[in-house]
């Protein structure tokens, strides 16, 4: 017999949590990384995960097979639940999670419309420093979280989708402005997590973006012996992107040619001067087929100075 409430999760981890606790309802998980590489704006359908299976075995050696098992089968569970009267999402407070949320919701605007929608969203907890993610949630902590849960109004459900629909546009210029000018009260943590999508365009300055450059200052300034220790270190550094050590496994690799060696982790003369600001980048790393969310990543510039994104009017 089908439960009056389905819990869309952000991971495996917060599901097997939520089920320890014996929270009731019917779990489905998430099983995306919506923050990397294109995306289309119609979340579901058969071009959205043609896209995504050929984003994934490109960057991520993802066989067709594993992303049946683990993401597609899972979807089409998501498909089969139409009876619950709640629909209760389990996100965290930043950049991974915030992209899977605005996708989730859009799709349940367009195939579950009129359904109660809750949120359930970790990231500051009194008494501590650092924001936590779901998992790291006591389960006081946790039963807490769900006890004030947020029902999100249709127009938070709008507002919702309108970004997504932003994000997977060619053009995210427009995506400054809602940072800026028309942030979410419902959604606290996603203002921060739209500049740090802007902040992963390339900078003016040296042509790499915030989180390319801070793996080569981290490269630079500590000594670090391995590969693993480096991504340890920018694991445990970074404050709002919710990367996984296989992302930043990608972004060193696709640095490479600016390193000298990995064991020890050292810089190459090139990689010194331009994590120093000396030389640009951007001419050796632009390509057509590298994207964040529906533009492609180098076709505009972040300027560090001013706090926007640039369109490059002439390639």
């Amino acid at each position: 017999m089908k439960t009056s409430t389905l819990h869309i999760t952000n991971g495996d981890s917060t599901t097997k949590y939520l089920q320890k606790l014996n929270i009731k309802g019917d779990f489905i998980t998430w099983r995306e990384m919506l923050c990397e590489g294109k995306t289309e704006v119609y979340v579901g359908s058969e071009n959205f995960w043609k896209i995504r299976f050929n984003q994934l075995k490109k960057s991520y050696k993802i066989t067709k097979k594993q992303f049946i098992d683990l993401t597609l089968k899972e979807y089409r569970n998501l498909c089969n639940q139409k009876t619950q009267e709640e629909i209760v999402l389990w996100f965290e407070y930043d950049l991974f999670c915030q992209i899977n949320m605005i996708a989730v919701i859009s799709w349940l605007k367009h195939y579950r419309k009129g359904r109660k929608i809750s949120l359930v969203c970790s990231g500051e907890v009194k008494g501590s420093k650092k924001m936590l993610g779901l998992s790291e949630l006591t389960e006081l902590q946790l039963l807490d979280h769900y006890k004030n849960k947020i029902e999100l109004t249709q127009d938070d459900i709008e507002y919702a989708d309108y970004v997504w629909s932003l994000y997977c546009s060619k053009n995210p210029l427009q995506l400054q402005n809602v940072y800026q000018y028309q942030p979410s009260k419902t959604f606290k943590y996603l203002t921060n997590s739209l500049l740090a999508h802007l902040q992963r365009f390339p900078s003016i300055g040296n042509g790499l973006n915030s989180i390319e450059n801070h793996v080569l200052t981290v490269a630079s300034t500590n000594k670090l012996s391995s590969k693993d220790q480096l991504v340890s270190r920018l694991l445990k550094e970074q404050e709002v992107y919710g990367f996984g050590d296989i992302q930043y496994f990608k972004k060193i690799d696709d640095l490479k040619s600016l390193f000298q060696s990995y064991s020890p982790i050292k810089l190459n003369e090139t990689g010194q001067k331009i994590q120093q600001q000396i030389l640009n980048a951007y001419a050796n790393f632009r390509n057509d087929t590298s994207y964040l969310g529906g533009a492609k990543k180098y076709n505009f510039l972040y300027d560090n100075s001013t706090n926007k994104l640039l369109k490059i009017t002439s390639l």
